[in-house]
Parts: structure tokens; sequence; C-alpha cells
């Protein structure tokens, strides 16, 4: 049996027929932000639990979506970073969570700190950095076989990484307008 579906033109589904999770929202300006921000809802949801397991899967089961992210940023580089550095990068406003989360992997023997005069530094411990490497083994034994890994699909997938990195900076114009709105 042939593929049909691929001999067959991609239609663009109607307004009535977008994919979004809600409707009051779809603007005639740009109807496709609506189904976007549905898609960035249900992908951030699937890749955060994607993270908490991978993570389990590589041996540690009491981490959060931030705790591993901040675990392999601190690894990053095999670097040392500040707090305000590491919120920076990850775009969370918020230090005490990344500070929580800090204590919470120190606790774990995953990341220490190190003062230099009113600064301190963090860097993954050796157990930290093992741990990441345990969690790129089941990275590429789990998620990559999903992937082609040809030039096109890596090409693609650079695209839509530069596009949301561009709208994560409109998203965070638009909160720092809407902060300064008096309609809030």
């Amino acid at each position: 049996m042939g593929k049909i579906a691929d001999s067959q033109p991609q239609r663009e589904p109607s307004a009535g027929r977008r994919i979004v999770s809600s409707s009051h929202l779809v603007s005639p300006k740009a109807p496709e932000l609506s189904e976007f921000e549905f898609g960035l809802i249900i992908a951030a949801h699937a890749f955060e639990r994607w993270m908490v397991r991978c993570m389990a899967a590589a041996g540690v089961k009491d981490m959060t979506p931030v705790d591993v992210s901040v675990l392999h940023h601190v690894h990053h580089q095999d670097s040392e970073k500040r707090l305000a550095d590491i919120c920076f990068v990850l775009n969370i406003e918020d230090t005490h969570v990344v500070s929580y989360s800090l204590k919470k992997l120190m606790g774990m023997g995953l990341v220490k700190n190190a003062r230099r005069g009113k600064e301190v530094f963090f860097s993954a411990t050796e157990a930290g950095k093992a741990l990441c490497l345990r969690y790129r083994e089941v990275r590429e034994a789990c998620l990559l076989p999903g992937f082609s890994g040809s030039s096109e699909e890596n090409q693609r997938i650079g695209e839509i990484a530069r596009m949301l990195r561009t709208l994560s900076g409109r998203y965070d114009q638009a909160a720092r307008a809407a902060s300064a709105s008096t309609h809030v």
C-alpha cells in the first residue's frame, strides 16, 4: 500500500478547526498565535514530564523540572555560576525558586558552592557531573531514536529554536507592558 497522505497537499485548518485551548483568545490579527500557545503549553508539560522521568531513569527520582534545568546549567561548560547568572540564562524571574533548587541539589551532593568575597559561585560535584552524563545516556537511548538526525531535520529544529527565543522576547516585553498597564 502506498502512502496516500504523503501525496495529498496539506490543508491549513480553517478558523473554526484550529487546535486551541481557549477559543475566546483567538485573534483575527494572528489566529495562529493561539495554536502556537496551546502547542507551547502541551509541549512544555511534555518536556517537563520527560526531564523528570529521564532523571529518574538516570538514578534520581525526587527532582523537579527546575532542579533538572538548574543542575544541567550549573554543569554547563564545567564552570562556576552565580545565582543571578543561572536565573538570567534560564529566564527564571524568581531567584528564590532557583535558590531553593540549589540548596536541594547541594543537599543531594550534586552541587557545591564556594564563596569569594560577597559572591557565591555554584558548580557541579563529581556526583552531579556523573548524573548529568547518565541523563545524557538515557536521553540518547530513549529520545534520540525518534529523530532521523538528517541535516534537514536538524536545520528545522534550529529554526524552531530561534523562533522560540524570539517569541520568548516578545512575551517578556508583553509581560512588562502588562505590569505597567493601568488595566491590571
